[in-house]
């Protein structure tokens, strides 16, 4: 079941977070680290209802932000949308390790573009770390198109690579 995250939920969101940088720094993929995502970003995601949680049970599994949040390095993208568009952004992606390999990002997805159409948005855009192959393939596949990378101003090691799906692309 995907619903959105409550207060109450916080500690296990955090714990799953942490799990889930640990997993890719011990896969070699310097993502996520000690202090992102950290408490006070989960509880604005809360706080702004953009926040929604996958559960198993009572067990919350997985978790994504929805919103129309855009780094500024999004504006060095030549996007298939206009600048005035619609446009909603995912965040924040994660499924604890232990459930990984199971289709619940595909699910998590699924109901990203599902809210996306239903609230009448031009595009999905979001961006993922050059380093972490895995979620490149995980996007060309579900249709996703490349459209650059960009260096985010709190991670410049490596780049991070822009995708955009056209709502209009959903529905053919």
């Amino acid at each position: 079941m995907i619903e959105k995250g409550k207060y109450s939920e916080i500690n296990s969101i955090v714990t799953l977070t942490k799990a889930c940088g640990k997993n890719l720094r011990d896969n070699g993929i310097n993502q996520w680290d000690e202090n992102y995502p950290n408490i006070e970003s989960i509880t604005n995601d809360i706080q702004t209802e953009t926040l929604f949680t996958y559960k198993l049970g009572h067990e919350i599994v997985g978790i994504v932000v929805l919103n129309e949040t855009q780094d500024e390095e999004y504006g060095e993208i030549n996007w298939r949308t206009p600048i005035d568009s619609k446009n909603i952004v995912v965040h924040r992606l994660a499924v604890l390790p232990s459930h990984q390999g199971k289709g619940i990002a595909r699910k998590i997805m699924d109901f990203a573009e599902e809210f996306a159409v239903k609230n009448n948005y031009d595009s999905i855009r979001l961006d993922t770390f050059s380093q972490n192959p895995r979620n490149q393939k995980f996007y060309l596949n579900r249709g996703y198109l490349e459209l650059g990378s960009v260096y985010l101003k709190y991670k410049k090691e490596h780049p991070y690579i822009c995708y955009e799906m056209l709502i209009t692309d959903l529905h053919t």
